[in-house]
């Protein structure tokens, strides 16, 4: 009896090792990875950065159980920063059809993306939302490296709602099947609800393999829209009633993960891709960067520092709040890391890994952020300061704007730490701080290229002549047209 015993014993231990060498020899499972990506949010537009009237409940809780970040870049305009978010890379070093230099960045078909890093990785990729990072052949989502599509191609305003799915590839026409065209104030206000329920059916029927689900809202990009639900309640007016809705729909997002048993594998983002659009014509349609200086298309604080919360369950350290020196140009390379991908040992970027950021609380290995605006370099930050060159002010942005993008007479230098609302300079005071900046900010030149150059790193896939690319350069630097 007793021998039997031991035996059973000895076979029990024996099936426990051996499962548990089983499981130590697997590779770790893949992350789902969830990035959900706002138009035209400003910093002061949720109440984790300290929006007064708008509520927020959802990101408040995604805040309080992950990571808020307060030094979070992106780029001054709604197309270069898509595509530095898809490729890593500033705009400038963006390989673009026919080598020229679109004002709102259209990908090369060559030009690699996050979508198409994750592929060799088993991941499943959708685009639901607002893709603007091209809309001609061998430029759309299922090109470039997408397995589904459901949104508008292009910018508000020009909104045509399409779905590409791949059982149907073959058959469509220019990457597009029509679903219905986006006309009224009150159509505008289905999107955030419609692209809620499309992300969260995705999410449903991909929870057995790893996915990447990069939800691109079309809100708060004029013109607004919010469904009669959310219409009327927020005491922030219309615009308030936008943001709610999409609050509500990052809810929806969590909520689903949850009951879906993927929350403590899945990193959820909430970002912006820059700052609000504030102008006369728009009135209380626009949203608020306080308290930082400037707003969209400009790269004065309040038109490329953003809002970022990141969540992941038992991963991040919950609550916390990241001062480290980040950006949208991160998430290719980070992604990348999470998912064991490699990148190609030829293909330069700008973005950085920082999953050792957010997960260890590292440390961020960057040293310098570059204020680009189209093709011309307006400052550079370190961890600390900011300096800012001479510019002449520019007339008119557009055809319709009443507002002139403000010029600069004299190198200005900020202390960001101190002086986030740049309103002291203080380039007189730290002559050798100004010196170290501009020899950084030529290195960048040479790099990446300015107004007047085009950089050793640009990258061009077709023969048309570089020297097209730098007219196109002088096109839009031109005096009515100076950025």
């Amino acid at each position: 009896m007793k021998n039997t015993c031991l035996f059973i014993g000895c076979l029990f231990i024996f099936l426990g090792c051996n499962k548990n060498t089983f499981v130590s020899n697997e590779s770790p499972k893949k992350p789902n990875i969830v990035l959900i990506f706002t138009d035209d949010l400003g910093y002061n537009d949720i109440e984790p950065y300290g929006a007064p009237r708008i509520k927020t409940p959802n990101l408040n809780q995604m805040a309080s159980e992950g990571i808020k970040f307060t030094n979070f870049y992106a780029q001054p305009l709604c197309g270069p920063s898509r595509a530095a978010l898809l490729t890593g890379s500033y705009p400038i070093r963006i390989g673009e059809p026919q080598n020229k230099k679109n004002f709102h960045t259209k990908l090369h078909p060559k030009e690699i993306t996050i979508a198409e890093v994750l592929k060799p990785k088993g991941y499943v990729s959708a685009i639901i939302g607002k893709w603007h990072a091209g809309e001609e052949e061998g430029q759309m989502p299922l090109e470039q490296g997408f397995d589904y599509f459901f949104g508008t191609p292009k910018y508000n305003g020009n909104t045509k709602l399409i779905e590409d799915n791949p059982k149907f590839r073959a058959s469509l026409l220019n990457n597009t099947d029509t679903v219905m065209k986006i006309n009224t104030v009150e159509e505008m206000g289905l999107l955030t609800g419609m692209y809620t329920k499309k992300a969260t059916s995705f999410i449903k029927k991909n929870k057995d393999k790893p996915f990447f689900l990069y939800l691109a809202h079309n809100m708060p990009h004029v013109p607004l829209g919010a469904s009669k639900k959310f219409r009327g309640k927020s005491e922030d007016g219309f615009y308030g009633d936008v943001i709610e809705e999409l609050d509500w729909s990052v809810g929806e997002i969590l909520k689903t993960l949850k009951e879906e048993g993927l929350e403590e594998n899945t990193l959820v983002i909430f970002t912006s891709d820059n700052g609000p659009w504030i102008e006369d014509k728009i009135g209380d349609h626009g949203g608020s960067a306080y308290p930082l200086r400037g707003n969209k298309t400009q790269t004065w604080e309040g038109g490329v520092r953003v809002p970022c919360i990141m969540q992941w369950k038992g991963k991040l350290n919950e609550g916390t709040t990241n001062t480290e020196l980040l950006t949208t140009l991160d998430f290719f390379p980070t992604f990348s890391k999470l998912s064991q991908s490699k990148l190609p040992e030829t293909l330069t970027i700008d973005g950085i890994d920082i999953s050792n950021v957010i997960l260890n609380e590292e440390k961020s290995e960057r040293q310098y952020f570059y204020y680009y605006a189209y093709t011309h370099l307006h400052a550079i930050r370190d961890k600390e300061w900011k300096l800012v060159l001479p510019r002449p002010a520019k007339p008119k942005f557009m055809k319709w704007a009443k507002r002139k993008i403000d010029g600069v007479d004299e190198i200005q230098l900020f202390h960001l730490l101190r002086d986030k609302e740049e309103k002291n300079n203080v380039a007189e005071q730290y002559p050798e701080k100004v010196k170290v900046l501009l020899a950084a900010m030529e290195e960048a030149r040479i790099e990446l290229g300015d107004q007047n150059r085009i950089g050793k790193g640009a990258r061009f896939f077709d023969e048309a002549p570089k020297t097209e690319r730098l007219e196109e350069y002088k096109k839009f630097m031109g005096k009515e047209n100076n950025l």
